[in-house]
């Protein structure tokens, strides 16, 4: 028996993974999906195939995931706001408040 689990937004998320998988020039909110992708799947029990496209995606962009996260951060302190809704934004740890 396996211990793998699925995880409650995996269709959600693959179709972000499956939108950003093969940009060549991806853009803020690309590397802001990619990053909280990763702190979401990380030490998750399952979903390898997404948590492999993670992988498949920094290497294609040629990026460390540490790069990514300092990236982000600047991305965020330069008044960065998602331009996507709130739906595709659930778990993402993002404010609604105003």
């Amino acid at each position: 028996m396996s211990n793998d689990q699925t995880h409650p937004l995996h269709e959600t998320d693959k179709n972000i993974i499956d939108s950003i998988i093969s940009k060549e020039n991806p853009e803020d909110q690309d590397f802001i999906n990619l990053a909280r992708l990763i702190n979401r799947y990380s030490g998750f029990p399952g979903e390898i195939e997404i948590q492999n496209d993670i992988q498949k995606i920094l290497k294609f962009w040629k990026i460390s995931q540490n790069d990514l996260f300092i990236k982000t951060r600047n991305i965020w302190s330069n008044n960065f706001r998602p331009s996507n809704t709130f739906k595709e934004l659930v778990g993402s740890g993002f404010d609604t408040s105003e």
